[in-house]
């Protein structure tokens, strides 16, 4: 569905007051996204990960300097066709909840994401309101402004916003940051559910093991570059199937594998110390 060919990004800085310097953001990142996947993009706060969500629903400013090639249902993903697609079959569900109009009842703002999106009034009204039904939010929820919803009904509000859209490319930025574990589920399911229905989902986020529970596959990110690509099925054991030593780092540092033999070891061994000088 979207493939992306040697992205590479820089964005301007002043190295003083007079004079201006480039900072590469991204490097020649090469991906292939396919429908009815969710493909995960991990990597900590810098890695550039917000920054190929901008790049591919063409929301950088206009002082980006961007090379490589964008691709979409085999046709290249320039500026005007991302105007042309974005809201419609390119949706972006935000990490912050100060998308939401701080003014204006959820379920019109629902309708209004259909209306964006080519649907008719009547019809965007009917559409909102089995895409909040869909994601189990109540009439009180469909009433409410923004300020009045808990973290997790406000994610939902946003994946329904993509969800009228009848967008088939959906990025969904750090969507679950701030949840509990039950609203944190939820909000997985309901991109799993998107993916499902044969659309493809880019899930944003830092935190591996919790991607790892719907992804079909994986992209590690570090400093602007892609470090791996791999099914998520190869993060597993001790990660012996992935090519990156990174990558395998940051899997058995996870707290289920490795990190937790070794801190054990570690403290078995400090122990037998202990005895021995004693």
């Amino acid at each position: 569905m979207l493939i992306i060919d040697q992205l590479s990004l820089q964005l301007p800085y002043y190295a003083s007051w007079w004079k201006r310097d480039w900072a590469t953001c991204l490097e020649e990142l090469s991906l292939r996204f396919s429908a009815g996947d969710v493909h995960a993009v991990v990597g900590a706060s810098g890695a550039g990960k917000s920054l190929l969500a901008y790049a591919v629903m063409g929301l950088l400013p206009a002082s980006a300097r961007l090379n490589g090639q964008l691709y979409y249902h085999g046709k290249p993903l320039d500026a005007a066709r991302q105007h042309q697609l974005r809201g419609r079959e390119l949706a972006l569900i935000p990490q912050s909840l100060k998308a939401l109009d701080p003014l204006v009842r959820t379920h019109r703002q629902v309708a209004w994401a259909a209306q964006r999106a080519g649907w008719p009034a009547m019809s965007a009204w009917r559409s909102a309101q089995q895409a909040l039904d869909h994601y189990r939010l109540d009439s009180r929820a469909q009433q409410a402004f923004a300020h009045e919803l808990s973290g997790g009904m406000a994610r939902r509000v946003l994946t329904a916003m993509a969800h009228v859209s009848q967008a088939q490319f959906i990025i969904a930025d750090e969507p679950t940051v701030g949840l509990d574990p039950q609203q944190r589920q939820r909000v997985l399911d309901a991109l799993r559910a998107l993916a499902d229905q044969g659309k493809t989902v880019m899930l944003i986020t830092h935190d591996l093991r919790h991607a790892l529970s719907i992804a079909d596959r994986v992209t590690i990110m570090r400093d602007g570059k892609q470090i791996e690509t791999a099914c998520a099925s190869a993060f597993s054991g001790s990660g012996c199937s992935l090519t990156s030593s990174y990558s395998r780092t940051l899997w058995q540092a996870l707290p289920d594998n490795s990190f937790l033999t070794s801190a054990v070891s570690q403290m078995q061994q400090h122990s037998q110390k202990e005895v021995n000088v004693a």
